[in-house]
């Protein structure tokens, strides 16, 4: 049996030496350490052997097995690095092509202008202040000068995301960021409720409304919310801060023009059109042929929503407003449709 291991062994080897490829490979594998190959039978045929010979043979064989898988290793590792050194050779390499370009990640282009937003108010001296984005319809409605049944909530279709038990008072998603208003306002009026400290602040955040999605219109948008509250702030003030915005945002040669317009919050109400920056002042499809680009909404915080702020109308004023991030890369990059900004189109937000 020793023998006729050695001459298994010795075969097997031989016949190694002359594959070349990964399927005669395999085929060897098989002959030689498969279920059916002379080998295997010896293991399996070692019951049939004296108590003497039974472990002799048993080391000879376990012996023999290992030196093939051995050999059926190097071979395998032999016959790949000699694949690729063939498909090295037989395929052209042209070392002066570039690589591959890595794709690495961006900021969303919402948030990339938010920042830009936010970077130049904080230049002007504003700090950011965040707000809930679930608010009661207390807060979002009632303290903001908009009653129960008000027409002007019309302007504002709602999620409402619990009504039941709470009919006078149902909580919602917020339609803007002015509920931040009077959150801020009582929170500085709360420092010292005799004589509140001024405030000037800008509020960014996400708002939500149940409109028909459309390409002017979505259920989500972000906002960003500006408010200032101390002594003897007039519209002058508003308009001064806001013009200077324009100029920081759209070149220091951009022109603002200011309409009259209507906000339950403020009194008196406007919005505040800058130059269009696509044709100068001409007259396009961008601006409607009008040379005017509406950018926000703005106005004199209203004496009862400064009440409801914990400030006293008669020693106080204000002045608030309100932008669209979104609003102004359209105008900017002619963007026709809002719905691109969030259809997770990488060729749309790849562009910037």
């Amino acid at each position: 049996m020793l023998d006729k291991l050695n001459e298994i062994e010795k075969t097997a080897l031989e016949s190694l030496q002359s594959i070349t490829d990964q399927a005669a490979l395999e085929a060897w594998r098989v002959a030689n350490l498969g279920r059916s190959s002379p080998l295997m039978q010896v293991f399996t045929g070692l019951g049939k052997l004296s108590k003497e010979e039974r472990p002799t043979v048993g080391a000879a064989a376990n012996r023999v097995k290992t030196a093939l898988e051995s050999a059926w290793e190097e071979r395998a590792q032999a016959i790949k690095e000699a694949a690729l050194a063939k498909s090295l050779e037989e395929e052209a390499l042209d070392v002066t092509l570039p690589g591959r370009a890595v794709r690495v990640g961006r900021l969303h282009p919402s948030t990339q202008q938010l920042r830009r937003v936010l970077d130049i108010l904080a230049e002007m001296g504003f700090q950011v202040y965040t707000s809930r984005e679930i608010e009661t319809d207390e807060v979002n409605y009632q303290l903001l000068n908009f009653p129960p049944d008000h027409p002007a909530r019309d302007m504002q279709d709602t999620f409402f995301v619990r009504a039941e038990g709470r009919e006078d008072n149902p909580i919602l998603l917020r339609t803007h960021t002015s509920p931040g208003q009077i959150h801020a306002m009582r929170e500085y009026a709360a420092m010292n409720p005799e004589n509140p400290p001024p405030i000037r602040i800008a509020l960014p955040g996400m708002c939500f409304r149940f409109e028909q999605i459309t390409a002017r219109s979505e259920i989500q948008f972000n906002q960003v919310e500006g408010l200032v509250v101390g002594k003897n702030i007039t519209f002058a003030d508003l308009k001064g801060t806001l013009s200077d915005f324009a100029r920081r945002m759209f070149g220091r040669h951009a022109r603002t023009r200011f309409r009259a317009s209507y906000f339950p919050f403020t009194e008196p109400s406007a919005e505040m059109d800058v130059e269009c920056f696509v044709c100068g002042g001409k007259g396009c499809s961008v601006c409607k042929n009008s040379g005017w680009l509406e950018i926000l909404g703005c106005g004199m915080v209203h004496p009862i929503v400064l009440q409801n702020g914990g400030y006293d109308p008669t020693r106080y004023s204000g002045y608030a407003w309100g932008m669209g991030p979104e609003r102004q890369l359209m105008l900017r990059y002619r963007i026709d449709d809002i719905r691109y900004f969030w259809g997770n189109d990488l060729r749309f937000l790849e562009q910037f």
